[in-house]
């Protein structure tokens, strides 16, 4: 059976290389973990004499980097190796190189630093599993993995998004720049937001949903779009929201909710009259 050796006490490189492997490798889905002190190997043996062991992150092989002072970590190297066998992945290749910041403590020099919203980032979560599941290093993986895979699927939809932002019609109003989009991917509108965006709209393609959000400021309050939407649509479910930041138009969690029959584009103008 497929092994994957990485030190005890695992950390975001050796957790995210042996991630990588069991989720891109062929053959390697169901390895078993294995733990050595760092530095070590598995029965003292060459690192890599053996093609059904793999050491990552430990034991000075082919997928360790202690070796050595290059600007590099054990998952960059595992990457190029999922890189070879799959082709570029863009999600992965920025993944890995918010890793191999944080295996060089790079982190410290990141905007607001010491701010508290940073021990909810998952370098924070591992160190507290670290103290938790101090015996027990398979937990700390088997959590690792299951954020990853979190991690993994945002980046992608972040991605997607990115490539909608560069395309998206903006359009005016009086609090600033709106942007809308018609997709199924609601991460455009974090990212719209993040980019500064005062207000965002998204129309689901598929179930007619239409999300509008703005920015959470005290000045901004969409009362007027709503009681507009609302009598000029009276059949559409739509709810504002207690901040007055955003109006719904049906969501995942209320599947009984009814669609807008509007456009994206008659939407925009709606918001355009009424938020001049």
């Amino acid at each position: 059976m497929k092994t994957i050796v990485v030190h005890i006490g695992p950390d975001l490189d050796a957790i995210t290389s042996a991630w990588m492997v069991k989720t891109f490798w062929p053959g390697w889905e169901e390895a078993s973990i294995a733990f050595v002190p760092a530095g070590t190997t598995l029965g003292k043996k060459d690192p890599d004499a053996d093609p059904e062991i793999l050491h990552t992150d430990t034991g000075f092989g082919k997928y360790d980097h202690h070796q050595t002072d290059a600007d590099t970590c054990a998952a960059m190297l595992i990457y190029e190796e999922t890189k070879r066998l799959h082709g570029p992945d863009p999600a992965l290749e920025r993944m890995v190189a918010v890793v191999n910041d944080v295996d060089h403590f790079r982190e410290v020099f990141y905007p607001n630093a010491s701010a508290d919203f940073w021990e909810f980032w998952v370098v924070a979560q591992i160190d507290g599993w670290r103290l938790i599941y101090s015996d027990n290093p398979l937990k700390i993986m088997e959590l690792g993995f299951l954020t990853l895979d979190g991690i993994y699927k945002v980046m992608l939809n972040k991605i997607w998004a990115e490539k909608e932002l560069a395309t998206a019609k903006e359009f005016a109003t009086k609090w600033g720049k709106g942007v809308g989009f018609e997709t199924v991917n609601d991460e455009v509108i974090h990212q719209a937001q993040k980019r500064g965006y005062a207000v965002v709209i998204r129309k689901d393609p598929k179930k007619g949903y239409v999300r509008i959000k703005t920015l959470p400021k005290e000045e901004i309050d969409l009362t007027a779009l709503y009681e507009r939407l609302k009598k000029d649509e009276p059949d559409a479910t739509w709810f504002l929201h207690a901040s007055r930041h955003m109006i719904l138009n049906g969501s995942a969690k209320n599947p009984d909710m009814k669609p807008s029959r509007r456009t994206l584009q008659e939407l925009v103008a709606v918001i355009q009259e009424v938020c001049a």
